[in-house]
């Protein structure tokens, strides 16, 4: 019996050449450590979980979000572009006016001046009495009307150049919101990639639960090899293990003799095989207890001789051969009920007698 986990020895209940029944505390092991990683791996297992369906939770959310994105991201391209195309418009409405009010501003300066002359030429007429004083007066009047339409139509040039700049602002903008749409409309488009990295981390998490789990099941397996147990009912031998001592993993600490299942191998000659077979009653005195007779039966017989069996078989390959009868081990196994107080023990030396016929 070896200790499966490492650790200071807190009990030995057992002693040397007890028996003891299966499922009896043989050793115990301080578990305060392997308690400690027990609820470790608990607590881990928990964080995990609660990741696991934080991020299982993700997927239709993120499913619904990048679906509802992409709509209106094109719903934002389409109403971007037709504000850019409504700008454009706008710049050339604007360009237009302004080609109008230069044009009338043209015709304004074409009449103004026209007018001046009249006023010059009737001015020399009205010094030589050739021409009214009320046509001059209105010739002038008209003049000064002349300019100021002209300075009206200035105004109207400079405001039409103004909208322009404004229509061009506008312009502007509205392509900037456009590129910035297409832009949004492309990040929208990623859904399938993000979703599928968004199911990764989903399958990421859930792959860390079932890595707690198993940390977790390995931290209560260490905590329950604390308690080192008799696999099956026998006899303590060879105890090598005390209260206050520090073992490590895999050392031995007792050994443990079965007492249930009982075989004796008698290793018969080969000359004496011909007629044994399996199943044949068989009478062993046992030299112990001065030859007391214990029934059984023959369970099986070997498959090599016990040389071959041996760390080191020896090999007849030179010419000096000598024929040695080899010895066949054949296994009996004693009725049940033969041995009710556990007498036998391994090692002992017994006579059996195989009834062939």
């Amino acid at each position: 019996i070896a200790a499966r986990v490492g650790g200071a020895v807190l009990r030995v209940p057992i002693s040397d050449n007890q028996s003891v029944e299966a499922g009896a505390l043989l050793v115990e092991i301080d578990p305060r450590d392997y308690q400690a990683a027990l609820d470790k791996a608990r607590a881990e297992l928990a964080d995990a979980e609660a990741t696991s369906l934080a991020a299982a939770s993700d997927v239709p959310v993120a499913s619904t979000t990048t679906t509802g994105n992409v709509s209106t991201a094109q719903g934002s391209v389409e109403q971007a572009g037709s504000a850019a195309e409504a700008a454009a418009r706008e710049v050339d409405a604007a360009k237009a006016r302004l080609v109008t009010a230069q044009a009338r501003q043209r015709e304004a300066e074409a009449n103004a001046a026209r007018a001046s002359r009249d006023v010059e030429r009737l001015r020399g007429l009205l010094a030589k009495d050739e021409v009214s004083q009320q046509r001059f007066d209105a010739t002038v009047a008209q003049a000064d009307a002349q300019r100021a339409s002209v300075d009206s139509v200035k105004s109207q040039v400079i405001e039409a150049e103004a909208g322009i700049r404004v229509a061009e602002s506008r312009l502007a903008q509205a392509r900037s919101g456009e590129v910035q749409a297409r832009a949004a409309l492309r990040t929208a488009e990623t859904a399938p990639q993000q979703m599928a990295a968004t199911r990764a981390r989903a399958a990421s998490a859930a792959a860390r639960v079932e890595q707690a789990k198993a940390t977790l099941a390995q931290a209560m397996l260490n905590l329950e090899y604390t308690s080192v147990k008799a696999p099956a009912r026998g006899i303590v031998s060879k105890k090598s293990v005390n209260p206050g001592q520090v073992v490590q993993a895999n050392q031995p600490l007792l050994a443990l003799v079965g007492t249930d299942e009982v075989w004796i191998t008698a290793n018969f000659k080969e000359t004496q095989l011909a007629g044994i077979k399996e199943g044949q009653r068989v009478v062993v005195g046992v030299d112990a207890y001065g030859g007391k007779r214990f029934e059984g039966h023959v369970d099986s017989i070997a498959a090599a001789t016990g040389s071959r069996f041996s760390l080191l078989p020896p090999e007849n390959a030179t010419g000096n051969f000598v024929k040695i009868v080899q010895r066949i081990p054949v296994k009996i196994v004693l009725e049940p009920g033969q041995d009710p107080e556990h007498l036998l023990r391994p090692g002992m030396s017994v006579t059996p007698t195989v009834y062939t016929r």
